[in-house]
């Protein structure tokens, strides 16, 4: 059974995107959430295995989020996804506990880098 992924971006042609490389390379969308306050709620209904966080989103940010998530599970696997000229915010998100970052535009074989790397295949 392929990982399950929970993919949080406030664009849902983004989160179509991303859905679209993950599910044709074996992956199972857990779930997906508009904004980071969803996200939290849906990680602790959903337990995936890994998030695709996106940083800047209404109600509560992705480095936020991130925090949120951190709490409940110490051991969540988060890789961010920023676009061009967000390096400080994903520094931030790193320092916060994300594993890994993928810009925007996203490109397939980064995203699956990113995944294979958090995930430890």
């Amino acid at each position: 059974m392929g990982k399950r992924v929970l993919v949080v971006d406030d664009a849902a042609f983004m989160r179509m995107m991303i859905k679209d490389i993950l599910t044709k390379n074996g992956y199972e969308i857990a779930g997906e959430a508009e904004n980071g306050q969803k996200a939290v709620e849906l990680y602790q209904q959903l337990k995936p295995d890994v998030v695709t966080m996106d940083i800047t989103m209404p109600e509560m940010d992705g480095i936020a989020a991130v925090k949120a998530i951190k709490k409940i599970d110490p051991d969540a696997k988060i890789i961010m996804c920023s676009a061009m000229g967000q390096q400080l915010m994903v520094m931030e998100a790193i320092q916060a506990g994300a594993k890994d970052f993928i810009v925007k535009p996203f490109q397939q074989e980064r995203v699956l880098q990113a995944l294979q790397k958090v995930l430890g295949q």
